[in-house]
């Protein structure tokens, strides 16, 4: 029987092998299969997404909104089914508190703050709540205003603009053993308040926005690719100010080296909760001097 035994142990030995290297295979095949699934979604969406950047018609554009998400998120479910995958969507949080426990990451609450911040438009997105309060296109990239609402920044009632930006230019850059996404963004904004008449009364300018995301993917991998997100917040307006032109300019440079320089232009009526009350000084305001046609145009037009 001894002289078997190392027959025995030699054959037992090549099964483990042979058990082993068969499971690695499959674990390295299924982990390409599931690779290519996803970046098999991911192609779909920019092939489809290109008219959702550029549909001149605001009308069509939110009615397509909600089958267009659909279908995309209808794929990462499958996606995370088949080959098994966080469904809560807070893999990245959940490395976040593991880091803050063991003391190596001491800005685990201002990361914290950019994943909520990405995580509430993503839930908005996925639960087909997504309703912009208006909205333009240029140059191939679309500009939404999400939401507009009055809210509390350090115990100061401000007019928050959540923005959403679609289709900048971004590039991946292989860094070794990192890689790193270049999104190329940048904003500038002019407000021009006037009266009822077309005075002006005030302007405000901005340059980025805060809270700006330019990957979103960093924090949630399921958001849907090249999106830009990031908000205003305006002191509340004086009393007499009855129109506001908000003027937004983006900058996006590709790769090749090639600009595009999108203008977006949203006139309205200033709602009541947007001014303040009676009485009420604007703070912050500066004097600065400007041509008399510039201010009231009706003066400018008496004069020709």
């Amino acid at each position: 029987m001894k002289r078997y035994f190392g027959v025995i142990v030699i054959i037992a030995g090549v099964l483990l092998a042979s058990v082993m290297s068969y499971r690695s295979a499959s674990s390295k095949a299924k982990e390409a299969q599931r690779e290519a699934d996803a970046q098999r979604i991911q192609a779909e969406y920019l092939e489809r997404v290109g008219w959702m950047r550029v549909n001149p018609s605001d009308t069509a554009y939110r009615e397509e909104l909600k089958p267009f998400f659909r279908t995309y998120f209808e794929q990462v479910d499958t996606h995370l089914t088949q080959f098994g995958g966080n469904t809560k969507f807070d893999g990245y949080l959940t490395e976040l508190e593991k880091r803050a426990e063991s003391g190596k990451d001491d800005r685990v609450d201002d990361k914290k703050a950019f994943y909520e911040y990405t995580r509430k438009h993503f839930d908005s997105l996925r639960e087909g709540k997504y309703s912009p309060v208006w909205t333009a296109t240029d140059k191939g990239m679309r500009l939404d205003v999400v939401s507009s609402d009055v809210v509390m920044v350090m115990g100061k009632p401000q007019v928050r603009l959540q923005l959403a930006l679609w289709g900048a230019q971004r590039s991946m850059k292989d860094e070794g053993k990192v890689k790193k996404m270049l999104t190329s963004a940048s904003f500038a904004t002019v407000w021009k308040l006037t009266d009822a008449k077309g005075k002006l009364l005030g302007e405000m300018r901005g340059g980025d926005p805060s809270m700006k995301v330019d990957f979103p993917e960093r924090y949630i991998p399921q958001f849907p690719p090249q999106m830009v997100l990031g908000h205003y917040d305006l002191d509340l307006m004086p009393s007499e100010v009855a129109k506001v032109e908000m003027t937004i300019s983006v900058s996006s440079r590709s790769a090749s080296g090639g600009d595009a320089a999108a203008n977006y232009v949203w006139k309205l009526d200033v709602p009541s909760d947007w001014k303040l009350g009676a009485g009420e000084t604007w703070e912050g305001a500066t004097q600065e001097e400007r041509p008399e046609d510039e201010i009231d145009p009706s003066k400018s037009a008496k004069n020709e």
